[in-house]
């Protein structure tokens, strides 16, 4: 019944999400995939995700949790209605969060960096 999917937005579907918007969006995605799965822009990618998918309030029994992350992610990103400059930014955003975090945790670089 239910389809295999992760509680929060995977990094696995980042690259499958490449053409849902414009040029902008998918050379953010490029970047992201280039930078590897434990990389700061991953992370970044992941919490702009959670956000705009409503991850944090999504239950397992939820039809769109049924359906899986991947099409939730892509039906998000198409209904969007800002331009993909909005995404970039809050793209930024998130990547100055993780990156104060990590420095107040005396990490920087890759999460579980010492």
């Amino acid at each position: 019944m239910y389809t295999t999917n992760q509680i929060l937005f995977p990094h696995t579907i980042i690259l499958r999400l490449r053409s849902t918007r414009g040029e902008v969006f998918a050379a953010l995605v490029d970047r992201v995939a280039a930078a590897g799965e434990e990389s700061d822009e991953c992370l970044a990618f992941m919490l702009v995700m959670v956000r705009l998918n409503g991850c944090m309030i999504c239950e397992t029994d939820s039809f769109r949790a049924m359906r899986g992350c991947e099409p939730c992610a892509v039906q998000t990103l198409r209904r969007y209605k800002g331009p993909d400059e909005e995404l970039l930014a809050a793209f930024s955003s998130a990547l100055d969060e993780i990156r104060s975090y990590q420095s107040r945790q005396g990490r920087s670089g890759t999460v579980g960096a010492a």
